[in-house]
């Protein structure tokens, strides 16, 4: 345990089994909370579970494929056996189209459009809404809400880097959580319900192995993301992400929330000899 126990007697839910996901997975069970982990892959959820039960937290999971319906709402089912009510949400599960057909418009395909919106967009309103709808039935808590959902988009939705990553479904995948971030927290605030985003820039994960390890994307993030000097590590996003997942942050909604090393404020030194 942390010494914290910002989440002692709360439940969460979190999409994703590697990377961010499961730093925040074992962030929460190390302050308490009981956390219900979903993602398509059964040998990593197994894994991150028995890692945090060895720690002496308290977990569940079920694999799901979080593009399709029936199986979100049956990961949820299985959470309401588990645990009952459900605190909050941190939808982290998605994935970086490029093998999939992203690019840029004029090389892109239609089905890697529909890949990566399918898997960062509409696997993330699925999940929201199953949240959303069993939050509404829930009485209010002592902060007098009802629940929290944290949704993931990225740094690249609003502040591109056309050189290195020039995948334009990606970019609109995350667009899209920006704006629906936005408007459901406007509707469900009178509810008692919070709906913020976390938005970071290129972090140390699985998924961005490709990237880690081309050396000129790495000289381009010591100067871009200047605070991590290079990618930045999970427990950095993870670290704002609890605090919005918390009671202390039970004030703030409709924010994106930017975790990018300084990536939207910094810019690359020009190549010797240019002005």
């Amino acid at each position: 345990m942390t010494g914290r126990a910002r989440f002692a007697d709360r439940n969460v839910l979190v999409t994703g089994s590697t990377g961010m996901a499961a730093s925040a997975a074992r962030a929460i069970a190390a302050e308490g909370g009981s956390v219900f982990v979903t993602s398509r892959t059964a040998e990593h959820l197994a894994a991150l579970g028995d890692e945090i039960r060895g720690a002496g937290g308290r977990v569940a999971w079920r694999a799901a494929d979080l593009r399709r319906e029936d199986e979100v709402e049956a990961a949820f089912a299985s959470f309401d056996a588990a645990f009952g009510r459900l605190d909050a949400v941190y939808s982290v599960a998605g994935i970086s189209g490029r093998r999939f057909g992203d690019g840029p418009i004029h090389e892109a395909t239609a089905e890697g459009w529909d890949a990566v919106l399918a898997a960062n967009a509409t696997s993330q309103f699925l999940v929201m809404r199953a949240a959303i709808r069993r939050m509404l039935a829930q009485d209010l808590d002592a902060d007098d809400q009802r629940g929290v959902v944290l949704l993931m988009s990225s740094t690249l939705a609003t502040r591109p880097a056309p050189a290195f990553f020039a995948t334009h479904a990606y970019a609109a995948s995350k667009g899209a959580i920006d704006a629906l971030t936005r408007s459901a927290a406007a509707h469900y605030a009178p509810f008692g319900i919070r709906v913020n985003a976390v938005a970071p820039a290129l972090v140390a994960t699985p998924m961005s192995r490709r990237a880690q390890d081309d050396p000129a994307i790495r000289a381009y993030l010591a100067e871009k993301q200047p605070l991590a000097r290079g990618p930045i590590d999970p427990d950095a996003v993870t670290a704002t992400a609890l605090h919005l997942l918390s009671a202390e942050a039970r004030m703030v909604t409709g924010q994106v929330v930017a975790v990018d090393g300084g990536w939207t404020v910094s810019e690359p030194r020009p190549p010797d000899g240019a002005e």
